[in-house]
């Protein structure tokens, strides 16, 4: 279901269970939130494995599915001094959709 600023709550589900609530306009933004807890590599060359997060979408029987990955890196030049000197970054790849039978 659409809320009314457009956005669409996606459910993680890992191993049946339904774990954690992601938000965003398309499926796509909800998996790269979702992607960035995965553990991530120490850099986007030595990526070694890549999960599959599945994401089923709130008042619907859609299930998109990502293969995600996660990496580190250095913060940019112009980040905030606030900032920890490195930054999660979140990569996803959509592998389809898959409906729920009633």
């Amino acid at each position: 279901m659409v809320r009314e600023d457009g956005k669409r709550n996606f459910v993680l589900v890992e191993d049946g269970e339904e774990t954690s609530v992601f938000s965003g306009t398309y499926p796509r933004q909800a998996a790269l939130k979702a992607a960035r807890r995965l553990h991530p590599a120490p850099s986007l060359d030595d990526i070694d494995g890549k999960a599959t997060l599945r994401l089923r979408e709130r008042g619907t029987d859609r299930v998109h599915i990502y293969e995600g990955w996660a990496w580190t890196e250095e913060k940019d030049d112009d980040a905030p001094e606030w900032m920890d000197d490195y930054v999660t970054r979140a990569n996803v790849s959509k592998q389809g959709i898959e409906h729920l039978e009633a």
